[in-house]
C-alpha cells in the first residue's frame, strides 16, 4: 500500500545570533532595528551595573543595557563591541527601543519552527536555549529587559 507523504512545510523565520562576552542571544529578525557602532555614554554611578548609559539613535536617546550584567556577569566592552538597536516590545509610549551591547557582528541564521531545545542553567532573562548550527544561544526575555528599566526608574 502506498502512503502519501503530507508535505508539512515548516515555517522558516530568520533569526540573528547576537554574540555577547559570554553567550550568544538569538532573536527573530523583526525585533532588531539596527546594529550600530559601539559609543561610549554617560551614566550616573548611582545607577545599576547593567544599565550602560543612553546612546543616540536617529535623534533619539535610548538605554543601554548589558545583557551579560543583567545576568550577574560583568560587564565586558571588547575591542568589536557594537550597539544593537531593538524593537521595544512592551507597549510603553516612553519606551520604543532598547539599546544592548554586543560583541561582534549579529549573523543571520534560518529557522524552522521546530527549534532543538537545549536543557542548559539559564539566568532569569533568559527564557530558553536552542541550538543554532554549532552554537547553543539563548533567548532572551525582551520584555523582562524592559521591565528591569521601568523598576530602576530609568524610564519616566
Amino acid at each position: 500500500m502506498h502512503e502519501r507523504r503530507h508535505n508539512a512545510r515548516t515555517s522558516q523565520l530568520t533569526g540573528l545570533l547576537l554574540p555577547l562576552a559570554d553567550r550568544n542571544l538569538i532573536l527573530p529578525n523583526v525585533a532588531v532595528a539596527e546594529l550600530i557602532d559601539y559609543q561610549a555614554s554617560a551614566f550616573d554611578l548611582d545607577t545599576p551595573p547593567w544599565y550602560l548609559g543612553r546612546v543616540s539613535w536617529r535623534e533619539r536617546q535610548i538605554p543601554l543595557l548589558s545583557f551579560e550584567s543583567a545576568c550577574g556577569q560583568k560587564v565586558v566592552i571588547g575591542e568589536r563591541a557594537r550597539i544593537v538597536i531593538l524593537n521595544a516590545l512592551g507597549g510603553l509610549p516612553q519606551l520604543k527601543f532598547i539599546a544592548l551591547l554586543v560583541q561582534g557582528i549579529p549573523r543571520s541564521y534560518k529557522l524552522d519552527s521546530q527549534l532543538s531545545y537545549v536543557d542548559v542553567p539559564l539566568c532569569a532573562l533568559e527564557q530558553a536555549a536552542v541550538q543554532v548550527g554549532e552554537q547553543v544561544a539563548k533567548v532572551p526575555d525582551l520584555l523582562g529587559l524592559e521591565q528591569l528599566l521601568v523598576e530602576a526608574g530609568l524610564i519616566h
